[in-house]
C-alpha cells in the first residue's frame, strides 16, 4: 500500500480511539445515556466495515487486518449487548476490551499491510540526467520503494517570452533507464511521495520552460515532499565573500529552491551561501528554515562521474575514425566547450571566436582530436535572444559537422565527453570543475584574443 494511502488506515484507527474514549466517558457520566453509547458503538462499527473494504480494495481479499477487523466488529456487538444487558458493562471493562481490539489492529496494520513509497524524477533534458541518475538507481533499489522516471516536455521561448515548439526527449534515455510516458502517469490520483526536479526556474526562464503542470509550485500540490538537485556544479564558494554571494543569488533564489521541502547542493560551503543568501531576502527568522532545507551532501554528477572509468565506455564509429591516427595509436582529444554566458557576454566576438578555434584545431588535427560539445540549449538561446547571431552560428556548426575532421557531440551523454577526453578548452563552465575533480588540464577560450587572421 502506499505510504499516503496507509494515513487514511491510521486515521480510522485513531478515529477508534476516540471512540472508545467517548464510550468510557459516556459510560462512566452519572446519567449515562445507553442511547449515545450504542451510537459510538455503531459509528464505530460502521467505520471497521469502511476501512475493511479500503483495505481489501488495496490489499486484496482475505487480508489478515482485514480479519482483525471483523472480529473486531463482534467484539463491538458483544460490548453492546452486554452494556444492555442487567448485569451492565463497567466503563473500564469496556475500555480494556474495545481498547485491546483497537491495539490488535494497529498492530496488524503496521506489520502485515507492506508500505510502498512511490518515488518520481522529473528530468527534462536527458543531458541533465547524470544529476539524478545516481540517486535514481539509489532509490530503485531500496525495498519497499518503487523509483520511476517520468521525463518531462519543455518548451524554447520566443524573444517575447511567448512559448514555441514544444520537445520532448524521452526516448534519449540509457537504455538501463524504464522512462515513463508523462501523458499516461495520474500525478494527483498517484500524489506520489516525493518528487525529484533538477529545472528550479518555473516561468522565470526567459530561454526555455518545462510545461506550466511541471512548475514547482503546482508539484507541492500533488506530492509530500519536493526535492531539487540543480543540474550544474558551481565553484565551490567562500561563503562569507560578497561578491560570491551575489554571484549565488542567481541559483539560491530560483523559485524551485524556495518551493522545494529538501534542496541537495554539491558542498557544505555551497550550504552555507545558500543559506545566507535565502536569509537575507526572506529575514533572519528563515535561517533555521533554510539550514534545515539547504543538504550540502554532494551533487550527483561529480558521484557519477568519479566512478566512470574509459576503458567501459563504448565510441562510436564515427567518432573511432576522427581519434585513432592511421598507425593505431590515438590521438589526445580536446573537449572544446562553449557556453550561454560566454554568448551572451561576446555576442558576435564569440561567433569569430569559434571559428578561429576551430581553424586551430584543424590545422592539427593530424594529432589532436577536437570534440567540441556546446551547452545544449545553444540554439534556443540564440533564437530566443539573438537571433542576428544564430544563422552565422547554424552555418559554423553545418560547416564543421559536415567537413568531419573533428567530433561534434549534441547527444545526452555528457559524461562520456568528459571521461574520454584528455584535456579541457573552452569557455568557462561548470564542466570545469568536473575537469579538476578528474585532475586534467585546463585552458579557459578568451573571445578577445584570435590565432588567425581574420578574414
Amino acid at each position: 500500500m502506499r505510504k499516503y494511502k496507509f494515513k487514511l488506515v491510521e486515521n480510522y484507527i485513531a478515529l477508534f480511539k476516540k471512540l472508545v474514549e467517548a464510550i468510557e466517558l459516556e459510560l462512566k457520566a452519572t446519567n449515562s445515556d445507553f442511547n449515545k453509547t450504542s451510537e459510538y458503538l455503531n459509528t464505530c462499527q460502521q467505520k471497521a466495515i469502511e476501512l475493511g473494504e479500503f483495505i481489501e480494495q488495496q490489499e486484496g481479499l482475505g487480508h489478515a487486518t482485514v480479519k482483525g477487523l471483523e472480529d473486531f466488529c463482534e467484539l463491538l456487538y458483544e460490548v453492546n449487548e452486554d452494556i444492555l444487558s442487567e448485569r451492565g458493562l463497567s466503563a473500564d471493562s469496556a475500555k480494556l476490551r474495545l481498547g485491546n481490539g483497537v491495539n490488535k489492529i494497529e498492530e496488524s496494520a503496521k506489520s502485515d499491510i507492506e508500505i510502498q513509497t512511490q518515488v518520481v524524477f522529473l528530468p527534462y533534458k536527458a543531458s541533465m540526467w547524470d544529476s539524478l541518475e545516481t540517486v535514481w538507481k539509489r532509490r530503485s533499489q531500496e525495498p519497499g520503494t518503487q523509483a520511476l522516471v517520468i521525463p518531462i516536455p519543455y518548451f524554447d521561448r520566443n524573444e517575447d517570452g511567448s512559448v514555441k515548439e514544444m520537445h520532448f526527449e524521452g526516448l534519449d534515455y540509457p537504455e538501463d533507464v524504464p522512462v515513463v510516458d508523462f501523458q499516461k502517469f495520474q500525478f494527483e490520483a498517484e500524489h506520489p511521495d516525493e518528487v525529484y526536479i533538477h529545472n528550479p526556474y518555473d516561468d522565470l526562464n526567459i530561454v526555455t520552460s518545462v510545461h506550466p503542470y511541471f512548475y514547482s509550485e503546482n508539484i507541492k500540490k500533488w506530492t509530500d515532499k519536493l526535492i531539487y538537485i540543480p543540474y550544474f556544479v558551481l565553484a565551490d564558494p567562500d561563503p562569507t565573500d560578497e561578491k560570491t554571494l551575489e554571484h549565488i543569488a542567481g541559483y539560491a533564489l530560483s523559485k524551485g529552491v524556495v518551493n522545494a521541502d529538501e534542496v541537495i547542493v554539491q558542498s557544505e560551503n555551497m550550504k552555507k551561501a545558500y543559506v545566507e543568501v535565502l536569509t537575507r531576502r526572506f529575514g533572519e527568522d528563515s535561517r533555521e528554515t533554510w539550514e534545515n532545507k539547504i543538504k550540502g551532501t554532494g551533487s550527483p554528477k561529480i558521484e557519477k562521474l568519479l566512478a566512470m572509468k574509459e576503458q567501459d565506455i563504448p565510441l562510436p564509429d564515427d567518432w573511432q575514425k576522427v581519434i585513432m591516427k592511421p598507425d593505431g595509436t590515438k590521438k589526445k582529444i580536446i573537449l572544446y566547450n562553449t557556453s550561454l554566458v560566454a554568448f551572451l557576454n561576446a555576442e558576435e566576438k564569440m561567433v569569430t571566436k569559434i571559428k578561429d578555434a576551430l581553424q586551430v584545431f584543424k590545422e592539427n588535427k593530424d594529432d589532436v582530436a577536437l570534440l567540441w560539445r556546446p551547452h545544449p540549449l545553444t540554439m534556443a538561446t540564440l533564437e530566443s535572444m539573438m537571433p542576428d547571431l544564430c544563422e552565422d552560428y547554424k552555418a559554423i556548426v553545418e560547416e564543421y559537422k559536415k567537413e568531419g575532421w573533428g567530433i561534434y557531440d549534441d547527444s545526452p551523454d555528457m559524461d562520456r565527453a568528459i571521461i574520454v577526453s584528455d584535456a579541457y578548452y573552452g569557455d568557462g563552465s561548470s564542466l570545469v570543475q568536473l575537469y579538476e575533480l578528474l585532475e586534467k588540464p585546463i585552458m579557459i577560450q578568451n573571445a578577445d584574443v584570435l590565432c588567425c587572421e581574420e578574414g
